[in-house]
């Protein structure tokens, strides 16, 4: 990341360079993504790709995902990232395999340090680890994991790392139950 300001009052955090290269992201994934039929899944990861991201076979990103910067962003072998998610890589957000990502889900990976006058970008990365979901319209704040197989209930909102194999639920999210998975027949 090319952070050229620690003063977010007198100009912009990131470099001409980056703001560029996220210009033409968002007029490519506007022109050529955003509007596609929901099944053209392997279109999608093939933009994705050619912006840098890191994505695994059987990725599902629906049309209407927003993503920050793809360079920022690795996805797992069978991630499904809903519809309305944001996914704002202003720092690295990492998604294991068979992670479920809902609608309108947000992952931000960006902040601001209000306690500097300057009021700098802070990032902090996150990763969400497999087979875990974020459920629709929940929050995960900068520089969370999320544990394997680990539950961000809906509209949940994550402030600290959530413990694998958990559900979490409310404002802030707060431990509900273990999640324990069903035998397989497979």
């Amino acid at each position: 990341m090319s952070r050229v300001n620690q003063d977010t009052h007198a100009g912009p955090s990131f470099s001409f360079a980056n703001r560029l290269r996220r210009v033409c992201w968002n007029l490519t994934w506007s022109l050529l993504a955003s509007w596609t039929p929901a099944p053209l899944h392997a279109w999608r990861a093939f933009l994705l790709r050619t912006f840098g991201a890191e994505v695994g076979k059987g990725v599902h990103v629906y049309p209407k995902v927003k993503v920050w910067a793809p360079w920022n962003l690795r996805l797992g072998d069978q991630v499904g990232v809903g519809n309305g998610a944001i996914l704002y890589s202003q720092g690295m957000i990492t998604i294991g395999k068979k992670v479920v990502v809902s609608q309108g889900a947000h992952l931000c990976a960006g902040t601001h340090d209000y306690e500097d006058p300057g009021f700098p970008l802070v990032t902090g990365d996150i990763s969400v680890r497999a087979r875990a979901w974020i459920a629709a319209e929940s929050f995960v704040h900068p520089g969370i994991t999320i544990g394997e197989g680990a539950v961000l209930g809906a509209r949940s909102v994550a402030v600290k790392d959530l413990e694998a194999w958990g559900v979490y639920g409310g404002n802030p999210a707060r431990f509900l139950k273990k999640r324990v998975m069903k035998e397989s027949d497979q």
